[in-house]
């Protein structure tokens, strides 16, 4: 899927390189509206978010402007020899540098696991950022069997002698969670997330994202978000749900909507954690949800 976009490299105020993809920027019809921008899970990035923002921007009816960023550590922004610093509160930052650069001060957002995690950030600091939210498969509490399960793959760091065989070690790994995507979806996940470094296939992002997920120690209670979820009660609230995610639970579906009585849920059937956004009635869902929120 292929679509015109503009590329930006952007400073930090740490020193370091931030990457963002804008989409729709010089389109007609995407200034009447409230741009979109876009935030990939833990060690995802913009590439990941392409097919989805490729039909917002071109919608033919209310084309939006639409911004994918790659926090620290992913993708085509820099990589932070300080480690310590890839924490939700930093790449939140980074979103606020992005966002100061381009000149948007309000605007909607999609989050994906990780970036869910950090609009809840943004809710707490900079809420008139926020016209509308959508959560893609999180929220102010993550059960534990997802994080178990992130931590069964996430830190090994595979090698891949072609995407072709990168996709069939993906497919094995996730695929009883997603029963129903076809060997093109598999390929184009892996060419989402991995990079080529001299013949050989490799995950999109610093080693050292993954290992202090691998380290995290399970058996000690995990912080969670409810009071940064109450704010958003101030906006228009979507999220979304993998039929077989084990990372957003029905019992914490079911607790934020008791929060949140006005908060949009769709069910993805066939998909995990974390639904791919651009398949099925997702997009029609969310570009609905965008047009009546923002």
């Amino acid at each position: 899927m292929t679509a015109r976009y503009r590329e930006h490299h952007i400073p930090s105020p740490d020193g370091l390189t931030l990457y963002a993809r804008d989409y729709g920027s010089d389109g007609p019809g995407t200034g009447d509206r409230l741009p979109v921008v876009c935030l990939a899970g833990l060690t995802r990035n913009s590439r990941d978010l392409h097919p989805l923002a490729v039909q917002l921007s071109t919608d033919p009816k209310a084309p939006r402007r639409v911004i994918a960023i790659d926090t620290r550590g992913r993708g085509g922004s820099s990589w932070d020899a300080n480690v310590s610093r890839y924490t939700v509160p930093h790449e939140a930052g980074d979103v606020l540098t992005v966002l100061t650069a381009l000149g948007i001060g309000r605007a909607a957002f999609i989050g994906t696991s990780r970036g869910g995690l950090i609009l809840h950030v943004l809710a707490a600091v900079q809420p008139q950022l926020l016209a509308a939210v959508v959560l893609n498969d999180v929220g102010p509490a993550i059960g534990i069997e997802g994080l178990r399960h992130i931590q069964s793959y996430v830190g090994r760091r595979p090698s891949f002698a072609s995407l072709a065989e990168a996709a069939k070690a993906m497919k094995h790994v996730h695929g009883p969670a997603f029963p129903k995507l076809e060997d093109a979806d598999w390929l184009e996940f892996a060419a989402a997330t991995l990079r080529e470094i001299d013949g050989r296939y490799e995950p999109d992002h610093d080693p050292a994202i993954a290992d202090g997920m691998a380290s995290l120690d399970l058996s000690q209670p995990l912080p969670e978000l409810w009071e940064q979820f109450d704010l958003f009660r101030s906006h228009p609230l979507m999220t979304i749900r993998g039929e077989n995610s084990v990372l957003l639970t029905p019992e914490i579906l079911d607790r934020m909507k008791a929060r949140n009585p006005d908060m949009e849920i769709r069910l993805v059937a066939d998909q995990g954690h974390a639904p791919l956004l651009h398949l099925g009635g997702t997009p029609a869902a969310i570009k609905a949800f965008l047009d009546g929120a923002a």
